[in-house]
């Protein structure tokens, strides 16, 4: 005897079902960078596919965007959905800071499936007077930190064949400011580190990519927005799309490229950038 669903389970069923293709449920994962804007978005959206996710934040940049409690915040929205959630302070100027994350969020969450590196600096500052102390910050904490982290995670997760691999990048890897040169260097070396690592590790499970955000609506930014025509300016300016994206806007992406649907893409650059990259 066949059953018929009535209209409204069907679409519970189908949106089980695409639920499923998207499943991160047991996963334990790192988000650097991940108490505000798109790091935390990225965080719930791991949260609400299933995953227990630990935020590694620099509780003085939270301060510095007026968000001293952000990760507390971010945590609690991450139990809100039921799952584990856990906050690592951490400096990535300081050496080993990154290495210290991995091994917290590892022994907090029980493991480490998935390793989100998102923080990052960036000083907009003309290429003639950037100073020696802004390139060597910038150094540390946008790619020697990204070295520990991999360092740090890359053993267990080899042994256990199985990892997901996520850098944050930029549309600066190629469609640089002039304002932003050494960011965007260390933005395109990290990529390069993604593609060679995603050839090497491919046979053991792990795959690696990398999400290039165009012009996103950012704590980072938001003194940006003060003068509203202004904003509006430099966003009609910034893609054919004429707008700028919303740290939620990038969560999908990264939950692709970190879940089961992602399973059989490695090394790829997604850019999400309203068509930056196309050289509008």
């Amino acid at each position: 005897m066949t059953v018929k669903m009535t209209i409204d389970e069907q679409a519970i069923e189908n949106n089980r079902r695409v639920a499923e293709r998207f499943s991160m449920r047991g996963r334990k994962a790192l988000v650097t960078g991940g108490s505000v804007s798109i790091g935390r978005e990225i965080a719930l959206a791991f949260a609400d596919a299933g995953a227990d996710v630990a935020i590694q934040h620099a509780r003085a940049a939270d301060i510095a965007f007026g968000r001293t409690s952000a990760a507390e915040e971010t945590v609690a929205a991450i139990a809100a959905r039921g799952r584990v959630g856990f906050a690592v302070e951490a400096d990535f100027a300081q050496p080993h800071e990154a290495t210290r994350s991995v091994e917290e969020a590892r022994r907090s969450l029980g493991g480490l499936d998935v390793l989100v590196i998102c923080a990052s600096i960036q000083y907009r500052t003309p290429f003639e007077q950037v100073t020696e102390e802004q390139t060597e910050r910038q150094i540390q904490v946008n790619f020697r930190a990204t070295i520990e982290l991999l360092q740090a995670a890359l053993p267990e997760m080899r042994r256990r064949r199985f990892g997901r691999i996520l850098t944050i990048g930029s549309v600066n890897q190629t469609a640089p400011e002039s304002v932003l040169s050494v960011y965007a260097a260390l933005k395109s070396a990290q990529h390069n580190l993604v593609i060679n690592l995603a050839r090497e590790y491919a046979p053991h499970g792990v795959t690696f990519n990398n999400l290039s955000p165009g012009l996103i609506a950012t704590e980072r930014n938001k003194w940006r927005r003060n003068d509203p025509a202004e904003w509006k300016a430099i966003e009609t300016g910034c893609s054919p799309m004429r707008r700028a994206g919303k740290p939620s806007e990038m969560a999908g992406a990264a939950l692709l490229l970190c879940s089961d649907a992602g399973s059989y893409i490695t090394g790829a650059d997604l850019q999400a950038t309203g068509g930056r990259h196309l050289g509008f």
